[in-house]
């Protein structure tokens, strides 16, 4: 799935739950991208969670095409 088709289904899921609210559910589906964005690398108990560059790089591009919406 590219990162628009990511930000696309991200965006429709929201919406799908606030409905007739297009603005409130992009910026839940931000809320959500940004939560996986600022993760990478973060400590869960005694385990780190690590990703590789292209993961972030993906999630960047999906953020930007959800503004885009």
């Amino acid at each position: 799935m590219t990162p628009k088709e990511k930000a696309f289904h991200l965006h429709w899921k929201f919406v799908r739950e606030i409905i007739a609210n297009q603005e409130k559910a992009k910026q839940c589906a931000l809320i959500a991208v940004d939560e996986i964005l600022n993760n990478f690398g973060s400590r869960v108990g005694d385990k780190i969670h690590y990703c590789n560059y292209l993961t972030i790089e993906y999630y960047e591009e999906v953020k930007t095409e959800i503004e885009k919406l």
